[in-house]
């Protein structure tokens, strides 16, 4: 909340009586009412915000504690905005995923005008924000509906890339400096993937979606890109496959040769992720490519056939204007592929822009441009079908993901909303497993450099087992 209140500024806990400019705050637990009241003490001036509930609706240890975070950041949101801060454009929401509490209300028996009113009451979501997030979660009951309890998506983590974006944070190596990485990494990979297999396979769990990403896995050469999905088809039983994705976000690493190999193995799903189609902000941002080799790399993938093509797209990029990013729209729509992703510039910790204190554009110029990405999407006949997120974004906006109809990626939507369990493997991969009772979901996290992810297998391969043991906690009580 401080973050989003105040990006310009980091939060200090000092010990002992707080002096200066300061934020008190106090969570008090009445008889009745739990309440929670912020002092803000700011250019010699006090304000105070005040959030309170009911002691009735607070059951349970952690609906109690969800309940007492969002009083605390309440109160800190209303004496901010008493003091003259703008308000943000998602009001008091801090969270990666506004669309679970949409979902909620829905799910409680309100109608999309009903949960929308409550939706922008309790959270002083903006208008444009409340509706936005409300077609993306209609999406997410769709998908929902769709699933059965053994259904659990695949990912696969290839952490290499030619070279690193000025703007990532992600764990991956540069394969101009670990190219003698990649085979090692490989053959650990594929024992992951069999211990993997063997514990999904126990417990009867099978997948709907696989979704390679990284890094950039077509990174990999045609033959290591056969192997590995020769091992995913080899181990998993993929009868129930919806959806199988392999980003191939960087168009330097396309060929015929690559997406020949993907097809045979019943790829169906490909990204190719210009971000900007400015040449001059690709050189900013770290780029080895050009627009117009994106044209090509897009050439190649509807030559090959078969591909359902993603496209991301990045405001807020370093030298890039409002008047850039329409041009970049407005390529992008015109190449026509079934989904196209928006996002937000996440200031990520360990990026060279923060390093190097890049200028950026300012959060009024971001939100231009992600308004006139929606219009022209809505209007191009793209609906949004995710949402999500992050810290650090520039101007507290969000991602979107757009799709024309019939294309919506499953993985994302659960991943999302987190609407079945996420089984990952390779460098970084987070494994989440979900609680269909509510309770708290569990990860698992692997390694996250290749040298570390190879030296570690053992124990990656080992933490698989704590899978039948999530599962068999709510598995043996529904049967009770």
């Amino acid at each position: 909340m401080l973050l989003t209140l105040f990006p310009d500024e980091r939060p200090l806990y000092p010990d002992g009586k707080p002096e200066g400019e300061r934020m008190e705050i106090r969570l008090i637990r009445g008889g009745e009412r739990t309440t929670a009241a912020c002092l803000l003490v700011r250019d010699g001036k006090r304000w105070h915000g005040r959030a309170a509930a009911a002691n009735a609706s607070l059951r349970g240890a952690l609906e109690t504690d969800r309940r007492c975070q969002r009083l605390v950041k309440n109160a800190m949101y209303r004496a901010a905005l008493a003091s003259g801060v703008p308000k943000p454009v998602w009001g008091a929401l801090t969270g990666v995923r506004p669309g679970k509490l949409l979902c909620a209300q829905l799910d409680r028996g309100l109608d999309g005008k009903q949960a929308l009113r409550q939706f922008q009451r309790e959270f002083d979501v903006s208008p444009e924000r409340a509706a936005l997030c409300l077609d993306a979660t209609r999406q997410t009951l769709r998908a929902r509906s769709s699933l059965s309890p053994e259904d659990v998506c695949l990912y696969v983590g290839i952490p290499f890339c030619p070279t690193r974006c000025s703007y990532c944070s992600f764990v991956s190596q540069s394969v101009e400096k670990s190219m003698k990485l990649i085979p090692p990494f490989l053959d650990a990979l594929e024992r992951e993937i069999r211990a993997t297999a063997a514990q999904l396979a126990g417990l009867g769990l099978r997948p709907v979606s696989i979704y390679m990403g990284g890094g950039t896995p077509t990174t990999l050469s045609a033959v290591q890109l056969d192997r590995l999905c020769g091992w995913l088809a080899e181990v998993f039983d993929l009868s129930a496959l919806r959806e199988y994705t392999v980003e191939a976000g960087r168009p330097d690493t396309i060929t015929e040769e690559k997406l020949s190999v993907l097809r045979a193995h019943g790829v169906d799903r490909i990204s190719v992720n210009p971000q900007t189609m400015s040449d001059p902000v690709l050189e900013t941002i770290g780029r080895r490519h050009t627009a117009a080799d994106i044209l090509t790399a897009l050439e190649k993938v509807r030559a090959a056939g078969g591909f359902a093509v993603n496209m991301d797209l990045i405001a807020g990029l370093p030298a890039d204007t409002v008047q850039g990013f329409r041009e970049t729209v407005d390529t992008v729509l015109s190449l026509a592929p079934e989904n196209i992703t928006v996002h937000t510039l996440s200031l990520k910790k360990g990026s060279r822009i923060t390093l190097e204190g890049a200028a950026l554009p300012t959060a009024a110029e971001v939100g231009a441009m992600l308004d006139l990405a929606g219009e022209r999407l809505r209007a191009a006949g793209y609906g949004p079908y995710y949402l999500y997120r992050q810290k650090f974004m520039s101007g507290g906006f969000e991602n979107v993901g757009w799709t024309r109809p019939g294309f919506e990626n499953l993985y994302n939507i659960c991943i999302m909303e987190e609407l079945c369990s996420i089984i990952a493997m390779g460098g970084g991969g987070s494994t989440k497993l979900i609680r269909p009772d509510g309770g708290r979901n569990i990860r698992v996290m692997a390694p996250k450099y290749p040298l570390e992810y190879v030296n570690q297998i053992e124990k990656t391969c080992a933490d698989k087992e704590k899978i039948p043991a999530f599962y068999s906690q709510f598995i043996s009580k529904e049967e009770t």
